[in-house]
């Protein structure tokens, strides 16, 4: 068999075998809010395109919005066990692994990125500040940490 009929036979089995080539796709385990921050076909399809666009306004930009922030997906997809602690989000059978794994995508984002919340912050209210930039509006996410009774910190 020549190469230039070998070439279309191995891409065919390929297709077959790969897990992507099922007509549903894998169930995941629901997130804490009403809705995602977009439709799930959006998300299924841009959630790269999304997280790369807010790591450019973050870091070059100086721009910190809520709603495609991995820290923002993380805390509302992390699953808890059954002592109460956090699953890691790219953990087997959790959020993010379900997919990557379906599609046979590498994840590299937690090689920097926390795969939990932070548990001294995680069950605390986030609040929301607007910010003026030049022109650019920009709404702020950041953790709201309850004052003791007596009102100092704990530092003190």
């Amino acid at each position: 068999m020549g190469l230039d009929r070998l070439v279309p036979f191995v891409a065919l089995i390929l297709a077959l075998v790969s897990p992507a080539a099922s007509a549903d796709p894998p169930e995941l385990p629901r997130g804490k809010g009403d809705a995602c921050v977009a439709p799930t076909d959006e998300m299924r399809r841009d959630h790269m395109d999304f997280l790369l666009h807010q790591r450019d306004l973050t870091v070059h930009d100086g721009i910190r919005t809520p709603r495609f922030s991995l820290v923002e997906c993380v805390d509302c997809h992390v699953q808890r066990n059954s002592e109460g602690g956090f699953i890691p989000v790219d953990a087997p059978e959790q959020f993010c692994e379900i997919c990557h794994t379906y599609t046979s995508v590498k994840m590299d984002c937690f090689g920097c990125h926390a795969t939990t919340p932070d548990s001294a912050s995680a069950d605390v209210n986030t609040a929301a500040s607007v910010v003026h930039t030049g022109d650019v509006l920009s709404v702020m996410s950041y953790r709201v940490t309850p004052v003791p009774e007596g009102g100092g910190t704990d530092a003190d």
